[in-house]
Formats: C-alpha cells, sequence, structure tokens
C-alpha cells in the first residue's frame, strides 16, 4: 500500500553557507492537472535553476509547485549612495523651479527616496556566495520530504472522505436495487394499458400485446446500471487502499459513476408510483455525492 498525496502544502529549510551568509528556500503546492514547476531565484542562478528542476521532477508528479530562494543579508551591510543620479535629480529640481519661477528648497530626505539613488550592499550576491549552489541543492531533498508529510497528513484525510462518499453510493444502490422491481412492474401495467387504449377497436392478440409491453418494461429496467454501479464502486475503494497516483483514475472511474446515475434517472423518469420518485431522489443524490467525490479527487496527486 502507498500513500496517498494531496497537491496541497507548504514547507520551509534554511540552510548556512560558510561565508556566514544564509538562505531561506520555501516550496508550495496547489491543484494541477500536470506538474508545473515556478521557480523563484535570485539573478545568476540559472546553473542552479536547471539542477533544481531535474531534482523536482523526479519526486514531484503532479501539482502547480512555486520554489523560493532567498538570500538573508548579513550584518555588514554597506549603505551605497548614486551621487551623480542624485545630482542630475536635484540639477533637475533646480531647472523646474526656475522655470516656474519657485524657490529652491530641494527635500533630501524626498530625494534620497528615489529608486536607485541608495542602494543596499550586504555582499551577499550570488556570484559572491561561496558554495551556494551545492548548499541549496543538499537541501532539496528535506524540502521535498517536509512537503510530503503534510500532503500525505491531507491526502489520509482525503481518501477516508471518499471512501465515506463510496459508502453513501453503495447504499443509494442497495436501496435501488430493491426498489426497482415495483418500478418495473408499475412501469409494465402502464405501458399495457396504453397498447391496450391505442389498439381500440382493432382486432391484437391480448398476449401480443402483454409480450410487447413486457419488452418495453425491461428496456427501462436498472439492474445492469445497479450491477456496473457495485462494480465502479468496489474498484473506486481497491484502488483508494492501495493508494500511489490516483487523481486521473479515480477522476474516470467517477466519469462511470455519473454516466451509470444518468442512465439510471433516463430510464426511470416516466414511470409512475411512491417507487418511482424515490428512485428519482436516489438517483440526484447519487449525483450530488459523485460531484462532491469529484472536487476532492482533483485534489489528488
Amino acid at each position: 500500500m502507498s500513500a496517498t498525496y494531496s497537491m496541497t502544502g507548504y514547507a520551509s529549510v534554511r540552510g548556512a553557507l560558510r561565508d556566514g551568509a544564509a538562505f531561506t528556500l520555501a516550496i508550495k503546492s496547489v491543484n494541477h492537472r500536470f506538474l508545473d514547476l515556478n521557480l523563484r531565484l535570485p539573478s545568476n542562478c540559472d546553473g542552479l535553476e536547471m539542477q533544481m528542476r531535474k531534482m523536482l521532477k523526479e519526486r514531484l508528479r503532479r501539482g502547480h509547485v512555486e520554489v523560493t530562494l532567498q538570500l538573508e543579508r548579513r550584518a555588514n551591510v554597506e549603505i551605497q549612495l548614486n551621487a551623480s543620479l542624485l545630482g542630475a535629480y536635484l540639477l533637475a529640481y533646480r531647472k523646474a523651479c526656475e522655470l516656474h519661477g519657485l524657490a529652491y528648497e530641494p527635500d533630501l530626505n524626498a530625494m534620497l527616496r528615489i529608486p536607485g539613488v541608495m542602494s543596499a550592499e550586504n555582499g551577499a550576491a550570488v556570484e559572491e556566495t561561496s558554495g551556494l549552489e551545492g548548499a541549496v541543492l543538499s537541501q532539496v531533498a528535506e524540502l521535498v520530504g517536509r512537503l510530503n508529510e503534510g500532503r500525505a497528513q491531507e491526502g489520509a484525510v482525503l481518501a477516508g472522505e471518499l471512501r465515506g462518499s463510496m459508502l453513501r453510493l453503495r447504499a443509494f444502490g442497495e436501496e435501488m436495487a430493491g426498489l426497482r422491481n415495483g418500478v418495473r412492474e408499475a412501469q409494465f401495467e402502464r405501458l399495457r394499458s396504453r397498447l391496450l387504449e391505442l389498439t381500440q377497436g382493432i382486432p391484437v392478440n391480448e398476449e401480443r400485446v402483454m409480450a410487447e409491453a413486457a419488452v418495453l418494461a425491461e428496456k427501462s429496467d436498472i439492474e445492469e446500471e445497479i450491477v456496473r454501479l457495485r462494480t465502479h464502486v468496489d474498484r473506486f475503494v481497491a484502488m483508494v487502499d492501495e493508494g500511489g497516483e490516483l487523481g486521473k483514475r479515480l477522476d474516470f472511474l467517477l466519469q462511470e459513476l455519473n454516466r451509470e446515475a444518468n442512465t439510471m434517472l433516463s430510464k426511470t423518469s416516466g414511470a409512475s408510483g411512491g417507487n418511482s420518485l424515490r428512485i428519482t431522489e436516489l438517483g440526484l443524490e447519487m449525483k450530488a455525492e459523485i460531484e462532491k467525490a469529484r472536487e476532492q479527487v482533483q485534489n489528488l496527486e
């Protein structure tokens, strides 16, 4: 039995470098039809990104996955002033004041907040950070392991809810099986009466009329659909118990279950009587349960 993984999860790890710098590596995943990797790394990390993508593809199967690498500043931060840019702004400010006859009183605090005038240099640029690539790659397995721990816990919860859905579908099917004979007999009588009504004044063998009514009633019987419903439910539960990559396979089975529910509703829509009404209610409850299960299956890997 393999673990069942949800596609939703989050995890993070921290690492340190030899020169005292540090980094945080975080991963977040949500549901997606395929594996969609989105890496947010500092500039000049092309080689690191390629290796991380390879490692992640070996460990993950489905989901929209976002990985973020953040470098942490060291204590020896230096503030750099872009004097030429500041001078250009001051000159432009003076010309604007002269043009409009205003007093030249520049606000230095405002000038220093202009993007690019001041910058913080902490010596932690990627190209200057020793051993960053190796340190980050050594944390990828741990990061994915922590992510999968949370995804496995949520996957176990989803698997339990899906088993409950299948138990309810089975109960609906068993109740339907108990009611179908009464509906079949009611359909037979209704069709027989209708055929006799249509053939009034025409000499027709009543045995032939009854035979035709029996054929029509047989075509509206739902025994085959109930048998297939039980088979699909049993297979669904067995697959959930096996675990592993289930999302796409379970979604296909739910489509089959929905098809059986639709057919049963179609076959019993023209019948009358209390049993027929209850079967219609059961068919609608089946469809609602199947739709609920489908929403849960969308989150499974």
